[in-house]
């Protein structure tokens, strides 16, 4: 960009809405439009002549400077997020743009940098957010809402619901969303795992079982279903139960009653079931691995969960969920994501749906100190840098070589320090080393 270096407060400048400063090659500010002393809460003349993070002490002040970057490299940066501290101690969020400032000779003598505030549009998106909220489901996509329109009516009723959808899509929340909606809401919420237990040990944990059952049972111990007399059950990933208790689930459905273990008499069974799968139930019973009889028990009310992929308006409604919430339990202060993070993650296809999301924030969490979520915080595979290099001349690669690539790439932006790598990646020297040799050996 050319700028004559004895630009005076011009009224063309002036009367932007954004705010525009300019830097000499030692960060005096040289130049401070109207906007900017509006924006900021700075006048122009206190901030001509001083040095730009003194009138700034922005989220990039601490050695991420974008006009230090634009400089060096002669390129440029547009709609960086940031946040900047206001004259009255106040953090406001921008958008950034910087260039190099040359002269007519194309030799660089300084920076510019334009900036709008954020705050309005912020606002915006928080009372957004809070109007597409159902219990703890965030969404606004057509597929969510027609979800969202039969779920008081189904909650109010005492029938079985079904849950189907891909894992990682929230299950368990629509689960507690029935339950808190429904007359048993005072009642407790009991979620049991059927596919993460071994069958004999899932049979006692669902039903319990009587002192003297089994070697080890030296006394009673209620099961889950009895834990939960008076409210309602989740049984999760019921696809995986095994045969010889959904004969007994089934009869927990049809006549409301159940055997602990060892029980010489019925336990009565007052619990409403919420069952869900990720898997195809009708297959399954095509299959000869799951019931008939009791697919018809649990399909009486079925709810289709969308995948994340098919709802990606909820992206950034998401994210500012989970945002929110992890500066409450990290004691963060992260103020959201910078534009460019947020296309890579609203291109990005979700394998594993809300999850998969949930699980690249807390990721960048560790690694973005304060401010707003850059590139570089976001996991390697989502960073277009290292996409480009996983595949040369669209070859495949294989994980040891990705993990290689990985370490390598860590180790270049920590300067070759062990340790900071180790930080970085999240695992100890001694894994680190084994890594790095591993790597040796494979180029050699």
């Amino acid at each position: 960009m050319r700028f004559p270096s004895n630009l005076p407060c011009s009224a063309v400048l002036d009367s932007l809405a954004d705010g525009v400063f300019t830097v000499d090659k030692e960060w005096n500010i040289t130049f401070f439009n109207e906007a900017a002393s509006r924006i900021t809460g700075i006048h122009c003349e206190e901030a001509v002549g001083y040095k730009c993070w003194e009138v700034f002490h922005s989220s990039l002040c601490d050695g991420n400077c974008a006009l230090r970057s634009c400089m060096k490299h002669n390129g440029r940066i547009s709609n960086k997020s940031i946040f900047f501290i206001h004259a009255d101690g106040k953090k406001v969020p921008v958008s950034i743009s910087a260039a190099p400032l040359v002269d007519s000779a194309g030799k660089i003598i300084g920076g510019v940098e334009s900036f709008r505030d954020l705050t309005d549009i912020q606002i915006m998106r928080r009372e957004v957010q809070d109007s597409w909220r159902f219990e703890d489901i965030i969404g606004k996509s057509k597929l969510l809402a027609k979800v969202f329109s039969i779920m008081p009516q189904v909650s109010k009723s005492e029938a079985t619901v079904l849950l189907l959808g891909e894992s990682g899509t929230g299950k368990e929340l629509f689960a507690r969303a029935i339950h808190n909606l429904s007359d048993r809401k005072h009642g407790p919420f009991v979620a049991v795992n059927c596919g993460a237990l071994p069958d004999n040990l899932l049979e006692s944990e669902l039903f319990g079982y009587k002192a003297g059952a089994f070697t080890d049972a030296r006394k009673d111990k209620p099961g889950r279903f009895e834990l939960a007399a008076g409210g309602t059950i989740f049984l999760d990933e019921i696809g995986d139960m095994p045969p010889k208790l959904q004969v007994k689930l089934l009869r927990v459905l049809q006549e409301k009653t159940f055997e602990p273990l060892g029980a010489v008499s019925s336990v009565n069974a007052n619990v409403r079931i919420v069952a869900a799968t990720n898997r195809n139930l009708a297959e399954l019973v095509e299959n000869g691995t799951f019931r008939q009889d009791l697919f018809y028990r649990l399909n009486v009310v079925t709810l289709n969960l969308p995948s994340l992929k098919q709802r990606t308006e909820d992206i950034p409604l998401l994210i500012n969920h989970f945002i929110n919430r992890l500066n409450v339990l990290q004691g963060k202060n992260i103020d959201g994501l910078s534009e460019d993070s947020l296309q890579i993650l609203m291109r990005h296809p979700y394998p594993g749906n809300v999850r998969e999301l949930e699980n690249i924030l807390e990721f960048a969490f560790i690694l973005c100190p304060s401010g707003f979520i850059q590139i570089e915080h976001l996991p390697e595979y989502l960073q277009p840098q290292l996409k480009c290099t996983l595949s040369p001349g669209n070859q495949p690669m294989t994980l040891e070589e990705v993990k290689c690539l990985a370490i390598s790439r860590a180790l270049e932006r920590n300067n070759g320090k062990k340790m900071a790598t180790c930080r970085e990646l999240g695992i100890s020297k001694d894994t680190l080393r084994r890594s790095i040799s591993r790597c040796e050996e494979m180029d050699a």
